[in-house]
């Protein structure tokens, strides 16, 4: 049955033209192609770079940081309370009102106490500013090496200038060295974010960032059994483009540059409209829809293919709103905070420090740490 499911599954009529088969795309005549077997590198590629971060945020990141002054403010604990604490593991992080009133009850505090401790408690969790930062970090030198590396890749190639050359011969394209560490390097660095996702810093795009990383991993790694290399570098380095502008805003912001954080992010918002809003969908999705059909029938691969890419264009959409309803706000004097941004609810001001120090309830003497900051995440 496993025989019957494999052959089926890499049926050459459901990923190939019609006129194509597998054997077609084997090595001959001194011409390589694309193998399956070339992606499971990319499994421990991806653990060698969980090790290079861990080892960059230590020796690069965290003195980085102290270079640029990212501090981290104090917030203090709540206190040791086994009934909230329990409630607060098991049951919910947020209590509706009819739980804050029966925890009020079973803890002997007043709600408006509970509602504190509760905010103190879910703050306890959230991640440091030196944790972003170092995120942050990372991310911006991956995304800034690969923008480089993949403009060296693409530069001299006759489709990067003419998008007609993606589908010269398709899929009889011959491989070349540096398509192949391009392309295992990306995809081994989407695999250990994917690896990492549940351990970063969680933002309100939580979800769409899981689905990019699981749409982005099965796009790659499509495009390279099926042997569009070409057009997958193209994809790749408009990905990278704008990415790691993101990544330094963020990293100023934490750093408390406001001004240089608020520069650099309109920078990233023109290039991200201009990378996955105009260049992507009318450049690339109109070469992958329209060009493959001059030379070949429609067939399972094709729509495959460019459904996946769809699905990057409406996460990029989604996130062109975001990006456009904060430049509103920005401009209009309201920006308060990234609209993906995980602010700190003890960022807003009430007199919960004041009425700590009157009862104890709130307060063990002890601190954490908090990211007091507002507009970039």
């Amino acid at each position: 049955m496993f025989k019957t499911i494999y052959n089926y599954f890499w049926w050459d009529k459901l990923w190939l033209p019609e006129t194509v088969t597998w054997a077609d795309l084997e090595d001959k005549d001194g011409r390589s192609y694309a193998k399956v077997s070339d992606l499971y590198v990319t499994i421990p590629l991806a653990f060698v770079f969980l090790v290079v971060r861990y080892l960059f945020e230590i020796l690069v990141a965290s003195p980085l940081a102290n270079a640029l002054g990212v501090k981290d403010k104090v917030r203090l604990r709540a206190a040791h309370n086994p009934a909230l604490e329990k409630f607060f593991s098991c049951s919910s992080k947020h209590p509706k009102q009819t739980d804050l009133e029966n925890l009020s009850r079973s803890s002997k505090c007043t709600v408006r106490q509970v509602e504190r401790w509760f905010r103190r408690r879910r703050n306890q969790d959230r991640p440091s500013l030196l944790k972003k930062f170092r995120e942050a970090s990372w991310r911006f030198t991956f995304y800034l090496l690969a923008f480089i590396a993949g403009m060296a890749v693409l530069v001299d190639k006759p489709w990067f200038h003419d998008l007609r050359e993606i589908f010269k011969e398709f899929p009889r394209q011959t491989m070349l060295p540096s398509q192949y560490w391009y392309y295992m390097i990306e995809l081994g660095f989407y695999w250990s974010l994917l690896f990492r996702v549940a351990f970063d810093v969680k933002r309100k795009d939580f979800k769409e960032q899981i689905i990019h990383h699981v749409a982005t991993i099965i796009l790659i790694s499509f495009s390279w059994c099926a042997n569009y290399i070409r057009v997958g570098t193209l994809i790749m380095a408009v990905h990278d483009a704008s990415d790691f502008f993101l990544e330094s805003a963020k990293m100023f912001n934490y750093a408390g540059w406001t001004d240089t954080c608020n520069s650099i992010f309109v920078v990233f918002a023109v290039v991200f409209i201009v990378t996955r809003i105009i260049i992507f969908p009318f450049w690339i999705l109109h070469c992958t829809w329209v060009y493959p059909m001059e030379s070949y029938a429609p067939f399972f691969g094709y729509y495959f293919f460019n459904v996946m890419l769809w699905v990057l264009q409406c996460l990029h959409i989604f996130w062109a709103y975001l990006i456009l309803r904060m430049a509103h706000k920005f401009l209009t004097g309201k920006l308060e905070q990234d609209e993906r941004s995980d602010r700190d609810e003890t960022d807003i001001p009430d007199e919960e420090e004041e009425e700590h120090t009157k009862n104890g309830f709130l307060s063990n003497g002890h601190s954490v740490q908090n990211n007091n900051h507002h507009k970039a995440d």
